[in-house]
Order: structure tokens, then sequence, then C-alpha cells
């Protein structure tokens, strides 16, 4: 059975754009309401500012008739008051669609009822007000419609204004005082009362022109509008599995990661592991001690991501942070080092938080290695993982070891020291510096190690 559509939607489609899905997550549905009404709101800040400087044009114009005067002031307090409510309204919830259809057909009729009066005001017969400069704000009120990017409220907006605009010419030649009528003279249509409708059927056809361009500008914007608010859901989820950076590494065009694309970098890497972890949750139930593992991240990784870290993996308790790898930088020594030397500090305070006293209780490890690494992404089309790999990574897993060994709390290669201290990291406190053992190095290779803080 043949699915394509017919020839002439694969006609059209190229050129009106592929039309939004009607069914849509819940989440992306609600976003794009959200947006709708913001323009919603904006559009009747916009209508409320053109309505004062209108009024205030029309009062202050020495032309007019004073006994014609007050029904501007009314007709535009009236329009100030209504807009003002609907303004209110979509501020504190979503305008419903038949309120925005009321306000719509409510704008184009104040609108013309103040063009209508335009002959009142200058005395003279109706014919007159087809000339009103006034009537410029039709095309306004029709932009502001695209405003909550959907075509529909465009279209009906364009619609109120053509039918509002024959009901005034239709009037205009019905109550002619001098029996003028209509005129297909340029001149006399310039000079006299005359209603010339080839000029009323350009402003027609302007008005339907204005709207079509625009609703078929909207109706294309839309479905980018349902596709960058669904990526945006999608990246905020993302973001819950995937450093931040990575996730705009992901999605950025070209320099997207590929599986099996690796990137030779100078990164350093930085381990958290807390002591004793596996003893502390043997008398917690599994909520507890997930609890407790989730109240630990979330006190770390604020610190690693102020710093210019990127979360690679969590390891059970511990944590694994990549500077440098994701982003070229020239201070990933640095900045690890100062993310070491702040967790340390903030591991002070761990024993005022009764959530975190008995991790505060068994103690903390971390480590920094400096180095090359290989970052990039292993698995297959379906599925990635995002990963560093090389000696540095290894060296640090086997530093933060040590730890236990030198009875410190962190430790970190002389070289990974070095050049933090390069970079412009200036020690807190300086470490002590130990030639040792430590399998992946070289023997007796320097170390700084910190004891406490």
């Amino acid at each position: 059975m043949n699915s394509s559509p017919p020839r002439y939607k694969r006609w059209l489609i190229p050129i009106l754009g592929p039309r939004t899905s009607k069914v849509m997550p819940t989440q992306v549905e609600v976003a794009i309401r959200e947006q709708e009404n913001q323009g919603e709101v904006l559009a009747k800040i916009v209508q409320m500012v053109i309505a004062t400087v209108w009024g205030a044009l029309y009062l202050v114009s020495p032309q007019v008739r004073s006994e014609h005067l007050l029904l501007i002031p009314v007709a535009v307090g009236t329009y100030m008051l209504v807009n003002g409510l609907l303004l209110l309204w979509a501020w504190r919830r979503r305008l419903p669609n038949w309120a925005v259809y009321t306000s719509i057909i409510f704008d184009m009729f104040v609108l013309y009822f103040v063009i209508w009066r335009f002959h009142m005001l200058l005395d003279q017969p109706p014919a007159y007000y087809l000339k009103a400069p006034t009537m410029t704000f039709v095309f306004v009120f029709i932009v502001l419609r695209a405003l909550r990017y959907d075509p529909r409220f465009v279209l009906v907006a364009g619609a109120a204004a053509v039918v509002g605009w024959l009901v005034l010419v239709i009037y205009a030649i019905a109550n002619d005082p001098f029996g003028l009528g209509t005129s297909f003279n340029m001149k006399d249509y310039a000079i006299s009362a005359a209603v010339f409708p080839g000029a009323e059927t350009e402003k027609i056809l302007a008005i339907v022109l204005v709207t079509a361009i625009i609703g078929l500008s909207i109706y294309r914007g839309r479905e980018l509008l349902v596709r960058a608010t669904t990526e945006t859901m999608a990246a905020r989820r993302l973001s819950r599995f995937f450093d931040s950076s990575v996730v705009e590494d992901i999605r950025s065009g070209e320099n997207g990661i590929l599986p099996g694309e690796g990137r030779a970098r100078d990164a350093a890497i930085l381990n958290v592991d807390i002591r004793g972890f596996s003893g502390l949750i043997e008398h917690l139930s599994p909520s507890e001690s997930i609890a407790l593992l989730t109240d630990y991240q979330a006190r770390v990784v604020p610190i690693i991501q102020a710093n210019g870290g990127v979360i690679d993996k969590f390891m059970g308790d511990g944590i694994m942070a990549t500077f440098g790898a994701v982003r070229d930088t020239d201070t990933y020594a640095a900045d690890a080092m100062r993310t070491m030397e702040a967790i340390m500090y903030d591991f002070r305070d761990w024993s005022k938080d009764a959530r975190l006293a008995e991790i505060a209780r068994c103690g903390i490890g971390l480590s920094v290695s400096a180095g090359p690494i290989v970052f990039g992404a292993v698995g297959d089309s379906e599925r990635m993982e995002v990963t560093v790999i090389g000696a540095t990574v290894n060296i640090g897993a086997k530093l933060e070891k040590a730890n236990k060994f030198f009875q410190s709390m962190a430790v970190a290669t002389r070289r990974a020291f070095d050049m933090a201290v390069g970079q412009g990291y200036q020690p807190k406190r300086v470490p002590e510096f130990i030639a040792a053992d430590v399998e992946g190095l070289a023997p007796q290779s320097q170390l700084a190690i910190w004891r406490s803080i």
C-alpha cells in the first residue's frame, strides 16, 4: 500500500513547510502555550500604548469640533479598560481561545468606530473617513496577532479588518449628502467626497495580502517553535544524565560528538570518594542509602561545576570530573586544584549538616592528575557514553586510593601542582611534598599531599 502523500501535498510541503504534528508531548504543549500567552501579554501592552498615543493625538487636534470630542476619550477609555482587564487575565493565567477571538473583534470594532467618527470631528461627509490616516493601525493590529505564534488569530484579525472596512465603505456610499456616490476619476476622489472603488479595493487587497503573508510566516515559524521547544526540553532531560557542557557539544551541529570519534586534549582529572561508604550504609535502608548519596553529590557537584569542571561519571560513592576535556581551557590544572581545595574546605562544615554528619565522620579522599587524555564517545548510534581515557585518568584513580596509605585527605602529582601554579593557582595551604611509589607512576615520584585542612 502506497502511504506517500498526494502529489499536491508533495508540492506544497516544501513551500509551506511541514505541518506541525497535532500530537505533542504534554510538556512541549504547555511550554508553547506559555510562549503564546506571553505574546498575548506583550500584544496587550502594545495596544494600550497605541491607544494612549492615538487618543492624545485626537484630543490635541485643533481642527476637531468640540461637541464630538467626548466620544473619543470614552471609546479610548473603554478600550484601555477592557484591554487592561484582559492583560491582567493573561498575566495571571492563560487566555482561552474564545477570549482572544473576542478581543480581536473588539479591537477592530473600536478602531473602526474611531475611524467612523473622523468625518464628524471634521464636520465632513462620511466618505472623508475613508481617507483617515488612522486606517494604517489596521495593519498594526493584524501584525500584533503574530505574537501568539498561531496563524488562526492572524487570519481572524485580517477577516475582521476586511469585513469592517467593507461596512465603512458601504456606509459612506449609502450616506452621501451630496449625491456624489462613487467615481472612477482619481481627480474627483482627491478633491471631493466621492468614493473611489479602486482605492478601496486596493486597501482591502493590501489587508488580505498582509494577512496572508503574516499567516504563512507564522505557519512556517510555528514548526520551528515546536522543534526548538522539543529540543530544549530534550536538552533539559539530557542534562540530568550528562553534564550541560556535554549536552551542548552533542547538540552542536557539525562539531557534535560521533561514536568512535576521539580528541586528544591536555586536561586534569579530579576524583572524589567517601571513605568506608560500604560499611556506612550497611545499617541503612536502600532508600536511605541513595538519599545519603544524593545529598553528598548535591554538595560536591555544584562546587565542581562552579569551577569549570564536567562530571564524567558517578561510580557509586565516587565522583570523577574532568577539566579541559570537553572544552579546551588554558587553566585546567588550576581549576582542578581550586576545586579540590574548595571541596576540602567545604568538608569542614559537613558535620554541621545533619544529613552529611555521618559522611563527615568517615572522611573523604580526593586526587588530581593532569596531562594528556583522549576524550570521545563510545557505543553505537543508538546509545553513546562520553568518556575520557588514558594514563592520566588511570593515575588519578590510583592516586585517590593512595590516600589510605598516606593517611591523607588529598593527593596530586607534583606535575599537576606545578602546572596549576603556572596557570595562576595560589594554594591557601601549601601541601607536603613527598617522594613515593604509586602504581602507574615512576618509582619515587614527586607528590603533593594534604593530610588535613
